[in-house]
């Protein structure tokens, strides 16, 4: 069994006993990673037509893709692979920790109805914590690191601004540790990891680390949440 199946189907056994004394409320109302309220970045992509792309790493590829996906303007976010080769884009492989590979969500947006920036302010903000170093809460190995995948110089630039952006005002307690680097290859993850918070909500590892994220999202960017996730199925059945 690999190190991220062991960690996830750890804390879900651990968080069952806990999940059922507290069923009658619902979901807990934290997570491993609590959001942090930031400001939008100093500088930004202007609108323009055509659908862009970026790719973004935060740990487990569920969560990441969940908030994501309850994003207003974003017409995909798939779960998958990057920094590695297609020969070990897997998830066996992957998660061994040692294909260069990060569990990753490629994200594509309408640039008319959400700007890079504003998707990564999201990603600083609400989908992970970019102060840890290869881990997000129970999961630790560099396929968990925070990486940006940039698909042009102006992307890298402004990632690049925004991260000295937030370091400067302190933000967090820790400098961010997120790499920024361009975008070689991006390879989907299996189809039982897509739309996976949204098929399995109550699953203990969801609930505790992944549905708070999606709360967190629509309490600080309320004008960027939708109720209704947009789904890899749903946008394979469009296309």
């Amino acid at each position: 069994m690999s190190r991220s199946q062991f960690s996830r189907l750890t804390l879900c056994a651990a968080a069952i006993g806990a999940l059922a004394i507290t069923a009658f409320v619902g979901a807990p109302s934290f997570a491993a990673e609590d959001a942090v309220v930031i400001p939008a970045p100093a500088m930004d992509v202007p609108a323009s037509d055509g659908i862009q792309t970026v790719v973004v790493a935060g740990g487990c590829f569920w969560g990441v893709q969940g908030v994501f996906q309850h994003t207003a303007g974003v017409v995909n976010a798939m779960s998958g692979y990057a920094g590695g080769n297609k020969s070990t884009a897997n998830y066996e492989t992957v998660s061994t920790g040692t294909t260069g590979h990060a569990e990753s969500v490629q994200i594509k947006y309408d640039p008319k109805k959400i700007s890079y920036g504003k998707i990564l302010q999201i990603f600083f903000s609400v989908a992970h914590d970019p102060t840890q170093l290869n881990r997000q809460g129970p999961d630790s190995g560099t396929q968990y690191r925070s990486a940006i995948f940039t698909t042009s110089d102006e992307q890298s630039k402004i990632a690049d601004a925004y991260i000295a952006q937030l370091n400067a005002a302190k933000v967090y307690k820790k400098p961010i540790v997120t790499k920024v680097g361009p975008l070689e290859g991006f390879y989907p993850a299996e189809a039982y990891h897509q739309d996976y918070l949204t098929l399995h909500p109550t699953q203990p590892y969801i609930a505790y680390n992944d549905i708070p994220k999606v709360e967190n999202l629509k309490k600080i960017f309320a004008e960027n949440y939708i109720e209704k996730p947009t789904l890899v199925s749903s946008a394979k059945a469009t296309n």
